[in-house]
């Protein structure tokens, strides 16, 4: 019997699904409640705890609607989306069809609201921290006004992750040399494709405004 979704693609080890959280951390959030789903794009930090998985820290406006969907001890879902590409045939060596080969993760928890401000403000600067990387080039201060201004419209929370998995599709069930082309496709293709497509992105946006 067929199993869905491939065993060989389920990514089981901790450390891999943590390192695509840690360097893709704009997170999809997902919530449900009533038979309306709600999703916002928001950076998710990870934070190991004492639990079994760790937890990921957040905060949202205030005023988006999702907001009514975070309720402590309601579930979640969170998506982060790695490097992704299409495979075309004509690179590999052996005779394939076309595919497309990505890495995402699907993280499960539970909603924990944070009521108290220091500590929402204690989360912006531990995220801060660590988007702005091992050699900071700016550190969020306790006391500034911007951050102490902006605690009036955003509410702080945390996932409890209560589950996890890795979707890591790169042409795992192929030949050896094929693996490899494929991998290397990957890498170039996010290394080409990207600065084309923000060029012209930003070009037609800035022809919109301007027009």
């Amino acid at each position: 019997m067929n199993k869905y979704p491939p065993p060989h693609h389920q990514e089981q080890n901790p450390e891999n699904i943590i390192k695509v959280i840690q360097h893709y951390p704009l997170g999809t959030l997902v919530t449900a409640k009533d038979d309306e789903a709600h999703i916002t794009h928001i950076p998710l930090i990870y934070e190991a705890d004492d639990s079994k998985y760790g937890k990921l820290v957040a905060h949202i406006d205030k005023f988006n609607p999702q907001v009514n969907h975070l309720i402590n001890d309601s579930s979640a879902t969170a998506v982060f989306h790695g490097p992704q590409t299409y495979i075309s045939p004509s690179i590999l060596s052996t005779t394939q069809l076309p595919t497309w080969n990505y890495i995402i993760v699907h993280v499960k928890g539970k909603i924990h609201l944070l009521k108290d401000r220091d500590q929402v403000r204690e989360t912006l600067i531990r995220m801060t921290s660590f988007l702005e990387g091992d050699n900071p080039a700016y550190v969020l201060a306790e006391n500034n006004p911007r951050m102490e201004a902006a605690l009036d419209y955003i509410i702080g929370f945390e996932i409890e992750i209560t589950s996890w998995e890795g979707k890591f599709k790169f042409s795992q069930d192929k030949a050896k040399r094929d693996k490899a082309l494929a991998k290397a496709e990957l890498i170039q293709s996010q290394q080409n494709s990207v600065r084309a497509f923000i060029d012209d992105l930003f070009d037609h946006h800035h022809q919109i405004i301007t027009k």
